[in-house]
């Protein structure tokens, strides 16, 4: 799937993580995996154990989930390279969601999750966000999903470290169509986006 912004002429195409991409993203993630050594299994894993395996023990980790082909998220292309990531898949495979009691279900509707939002340094703070998550809701959808369902910040000021903001900022989602859902924290709300 492509979606072109005609005010950025920059062509995004979207594809799940496969074994065929994992290169790409380890390009996207470079040497930190990201942010101190995640490689996207800090939602994956109980802390202890992210903990334990930081650095390259998460990497091997979430390359086994890829080539087990489990659904851990979708790749965003900007012009053909990896631009960003969106982890999202069924609810259920977040280990660290299942046991927050910020993030407790609202409701016993079967959801899938966006858990982290990464992009690359030079696509940050350009208006990117919001046409990506159409793009993965879009995706999403062709794989059965009904609800998506995210957990963004609420920045406490404009200089906000991308660090903290991994799991997407709450006006992106909003101009992407997600509706605020009744949460159980004023600053970490739920956000839902029917499919």
């Amino acid at each position: 799937m492509s979606i072109q912004n005609p005010e950025r002429k920059v062509k995004l195409t979207y594809h799940p993580l496969e074994p065929k991409r994992w290169r790409d993203f380890e390009t996207l993630f470079g040497e930190r995996g990201a942010c101190g050594g995640c490689w996207c299994m800090s939602w994956r894993i109980s802390r202890k154990e992210f903990e334990a395996q930081k650095g390259s023990g998460n990497k091997r980790a979430m390359h086994r989930l890829v080539k087990n082909r489990e659904q851990t998220g979708i790749l965003v292309y900007a012009d053909g390279r990896p631009m960003g990531w969106c982890a999202v898949a069924p609810r259920e495979s977040f280990t660290r969601l299942e046991h927050s009691r910020v993030l407790k279900p609202i409701d016993n509707k079967q959801v899938w999750s966006i858990v982290c939002f990464f992009l690359a340094r030079e696509y940050r703070r350009k208006g990117y966000s919001s046409d990506i998550l159409k793009g993965v809701a879009a995706h999403c959808k062709k794989y059965g999903a009904k609800i998506l369902e995210a957990y963004p910040v609420i920045p406490y000021s404009t200089n906000m470290p991308a660090a903290f903001a991994w799991t997407g900022f709450l006006s992106a989602f909003l101009r992407a169509g997600f509706v605020r859902e009744r949460g159980w924290s004023a600053s970490r709300p739920i956000v839902r986006f029917y499919l």
